[in-house]
């Protein structure tokens, strides 16, 4: 087993005043292109063994490199290619957080945001920060989900990262502490395995305030990843969550490799590897895909 270090930056970004720094201060690290000028595996080697070794080298890059437009993530070569892939679904595979934009549908998106912004940096509890924002939009039509829906956008990268993934034998999982309705189709435009999320209690065509229990919150995430896990005769280290949350947290952790995607302050905090310059799809070239590997979804 060998320590990997993965830089990226934005396409064509990745020029040789890079590489010039990285040969001047690190001529210990073979390399090898994901992606030219774009994407580079830098390999560790022999002689360094321990986690806290790679972690220093590591912390070294960082502080010799321009990474304003770049990400440097940390992995090892077992394991690399993961084998489950389980992904948040707001503000991760999504632009936005769902519920906020339908809160601002019907006028109330300030009064709602306010309390997932604080849900979302773990300042509050996650179930009853969700019962209070469904309380906020009773007797609203269900009409206004689809509006909703139709102006989401998936972030860049999110359909090629299951895609490949997919081709190469890994399964995919959408899971969400928002909604079934939303989950759902992102689950079939991006062509997931499998999507979880709470249900809306809907009556007379209006949402009555109130969420089909049970709640799915950060225990219920992990609590799928463990039994995807476990169905799928897989080890830990074949795993990647990748989230933006608090309530994302325990499945980052408890994961092979969690990668955090424009994380929120306490999850970049407790994170290694995260996604804070570039796109979705570095959470591919973190495990060694080639950019001529990457597979785009019809």
């Amino acid at each position: 087993m060998s320590f990997i270090f993965t830089l990226v930056t934005p396409p064509s970004y990745l020029t040789s005043s890079y590489t010039k720094i990285i040969e001047h201060n690190f001529p210990f690290l073979n390399h090898q292109w994901l992606s030219q000028d774009e994407a580079i595996d830098l390999y560790a080697p022999a002689f360094i063994k321990h986690q806290d070794q790679a972690l220093e080298i590591y912390n070294q890059i960082k502080n010799n490199l321009p990474l304003n437009q770049a990400d440097l993530f940390l992995t090892t070569s077992q394991n690399r290619k993961k084998r489950l892939l389980i992904a948040d679904m707001d503000s991760t595979i999504v632009r936005t957080e769902t519920l906020d934009d339908l809160a601002s549908k019907v006028g109330i998106g300030e009064r709602i945001s306010a309390i997932t912004k604080r849900a979302m940096n773990g300042e509050l509890n996650f179930e009853e920060a969700l019962k209070e924002r469904i309380k906020l939009l009773k007797n609203i039509s269900v009409d206004y989900l689809k509006e909703t829906w139709n102006k989401t956008k998936l972030n860049k990268g999110a359909k090629l990262l299951v895609a490949t993934m997919k081709n190469h034998g890994a399964y995919t999982v959408l899971i969400s502490g928002g909604f079934t309705y939303f989950t759902e189709r992102v689950s079939q435009a991006c062509h997931f395995n499998e999507n979880h999320a709470n249900k809306l209690s809907i009556q007379n065509n209006k949402l009555d305030g109130t969420i089909i229990p049970p709640i799915l919150g950060k225990e219920a995430k992990l609590h799928h990843l463990k039994r995807i896990i476990k169905l799928l005769n897989l080890s830990i280290e074949e795993s990647i969550a990748i989230g933006d949350g608090a309530n994302d947290l325990p499945m980052l952790k408890y994961a092979g490799l969690g990668l955090g995607f424009y994380p929120k302050p306490i999850v970049a905090k407790q994170l290694v590897n995260k996604i804070q310059h570039t796109s979705l799809t570095s959470a591919l070239f973190i495990q060694g895909y080639k950019r001529s590997e990457f597979i785009i979804q019809q």
